[in-house]
């Protein structure tokens, strides 16, 4: 696969002077810069400087300089864009600069990414890419930069991607993971990460799936929302999911009530898996011997899974109780299972708690169903955080591994005999997901894993790195990639 065909179609061309919209005056009198160009490059510098993430403040700024439409897509694809190849277009703009990027001032650094996946990746004519750039750069840092910036642009025009790539990268006979990652703008670790977990034949695949955009997938919470109230296209694997063509979400009236979220089919599918698996009796002798009556989001910010498997609980009698350790995100959760025209919560809600999941404020046992959806990596989902890829490191795996080891562990030791515990992670990464279930499944006796079956098990070519796991892809089916495995308390 050529990683050079990434213009994403129907973009705006941004020809002569790029996006219409309204102008901001730039410093001292000079010429005011483009809005949609401004926008792109304060998401930029919210990603570097506050470690925001692009999704989440491009809506803030859209708003705030009155960006819609054309103009709002424009600035979308530009910030989204030139993170996601931020890689390739680093080594590209190192090629053409005489000093280390580390060198160079990094406001200046951010335009000319921006100005280098305008002229590589879009449809903008070379000389608006440059003077909008050079506009850009003498606004928000001064003259003598916008010069710089206007001399290495013009060096950039000077080759397609295709040619630069081979250029800058090494050989792909000779060192295929550094030219994949230069390629497909992926730190090197995470290439050889990714291949190690789906497999050298199928890794570039990967690759260039996290470089597409997804598209806007929601879910009908049932017995609160129906699949055809939404419009869009059914999910082909979730039977809640759809997928917009187009439009936005806050524009269904079952989303702005809340009665339905935008959620990927994958995170849709990990709550599912954990509602059909089967439970084991108590063989108490009693009334309560088929118990199914309470369940657990250990890990539950900002609370897309626990919605779901809130209304799925109700549906079969059964409550759930959400657990966030982070105050802020906890409160997130509360917003996701309120109905906001009653303002109380929905069914299938027995409470909101903000507890460590390591020392959780539950009783030993007291649970049917437990989903630990354990902080991770995050690299199963790196279409729509693209910047995530270059916030993490290698020795981040130990941390977090640790961290999910002792989630699972107590999740188990939460959960009733016979009752189940799904452990989901949005990384494919062997380390958090065979790595973390092994692990626990040597150290005690008293769990043993089940293949994961119904809806979820029968989704095509998704068997995970344990027989009777499932993982799921960005270039098979569509979906983030997450990893999930039932683990079931011995009765």
């Amino acid at each position: 696969m050529s990683p050079s065909n990434r213009t994403q179609p129907g973009r705006p061309s941004g020809a002569g002077r790029g996006p219409q919209g309204p102008r901001r005056s730039g410093a001292r009198g000079t010429k005011p810069v483009d809005p949609a160009r401004l926008a792109a490059f304060e998401v930029l510098k919210a990603v570097r400087v506050d470690e925001a993430y692009a999704n989440l403040v491009l809506p803030h700024v859209l708003g705030r300089l009155g960006l819609e439409g054309r103009d709002a897509a424009f600035a979308t694809e530009l910030a989204s864009g030139t993170l996601r190849q931020q890689g390739t277009y680093d080594a590209v703009l190192a090629a053409c600069i005489d000093r280390p990027l580390a060198k160079v001032e990094a406001k200046v650094l951010d335009v000319l990414r921006l100005g280098a996946h305008q002229v590589l990746s879009m449809r903008v004519p070379d000389h608006a890419a440059i003077s909008t750039s050079v506009d850009l750069a003498r606004s928000k840092v001064g003259q003598g930069p916008a010069g710089f910036v206007n001399a290495v642009l013009r060096k950039v025009t000077r080759k397609p991607l295709d040619e630069w790539i081979a250029e800058v990268a090494p050989a792909q006979e000779r060192d295929h993971d550094g030219w994949a990652a230069v390629a497909f703008s992926h730190p090197r670790w995470v290439v050889e990460r990714l291949a190690e977990a789906v497999g050298r034949d199928q890794v570039d695949a990967l690759l260039e799936a996290d470089n597409v955009p997804p598209s806007v997938t929601l879910v009908a919470r049932p017995g609160r929302a129906t699949v055809e109230e939404l419009g869009g296209v059914p999910t082909p694997y979730s039977p809640y999911g759809v997928t917009l063509d187009s439009g936005s979400p806050a524009g269904v009236s079952a989303v702005a009530e809340g009665r339905a979220g935008v959620q990927d089919e994958g995170s849709q599918l990990v709550a599912i898996a954990l509602a059909e698996a089967g439970l084991d009796k108590l063989d108490h002798g009693g009334p309560h011997d088929h118990r199914d009556e309470s369940w657990l989001d250990m890990c539950a910010g900002p609370g897309g899974k626990s919605a779901l498997l809130a209304a799925l609980a109700a549906e079969q009698g059964a409550s759930l109780v959400a657990n966030e350790r982070q105050p802020h995100r906890a409160g997130l959760v509360l917003a996701n299972l309120t109905d906001r025209s009653a303002r109380s919560q929905v069914a299938g809600v027995a409470g909101v708690v903000a507890g460590d999941g390591i020392r959780p404020p539950f009783r030993d046992a007291s649970f049917d169903r437990t989903l630990v959806d354990a902080p991770c990596t995050g690299l199963g989902a790196l279409r729509r955080r693209p910047e995530a890829r270059w916030r993490r490191a290698t020795t981040d795996l130990d941390v977090l591994v640790e961290l999910q080891r002792a989630l699972l562990d107590r999740a188990l030791d939460l959960t009733r005999p016979g009752g189940v515990v799904l452990y989901a992670t949005c990384s494919p990464v062997l380390a958090e997901t065979k790595g973390v279930v092994q692990s626990v499944l040597e150290d005690r006796s008293d769990v043993v894993l089940e293949p994961i079956g119904a809806t979820v098990g029968t989704v095509p070519d998704s068997a995970g790195p344990m027989a009777g796991t499932v993982q799921l892809w960005p270039h098979r089916h569509g979906t983030d990639a997450m990893f999930l495995a039932l683990l079931r308390r011995a009765p």
